[in-house]
């Protein structure tokens, strides 16, 4: 379970970075699900790099999305 969160995290925090590139914003709607599916992992796992790793691409997910007007 550990090592399924940490790559869940590590691949929803490459998608957050590219998610910032201009045009690919829509990579978050992408992002987001894994991170979600990471962060459950993490928790059932008791990994605290892969829990890091999720909330940080949610969270930066959901605010470029607000930023970018893909939410409202």
């Amino acid at each position: 379970m550990k090592t399924i969160a940490v790559i869940l995290g590590i691949i929803s925090t490459i998608g957050m970075f590219l998610a910032f590139i201009p045009l690919f914003g829509w990579l978050n709607w992408l992002n987001i699900p894994f991170a979600i599916l990471g962060l459950i992992f993490s928790l059932l796992g008791n990994s605290p790099e892969g829990k890091i790793l999720c909330i940080l691409a949610i969270v930066f997910g959901l605010l470029r999305l607000i930023l970018g007007g893909g939410i409202f």
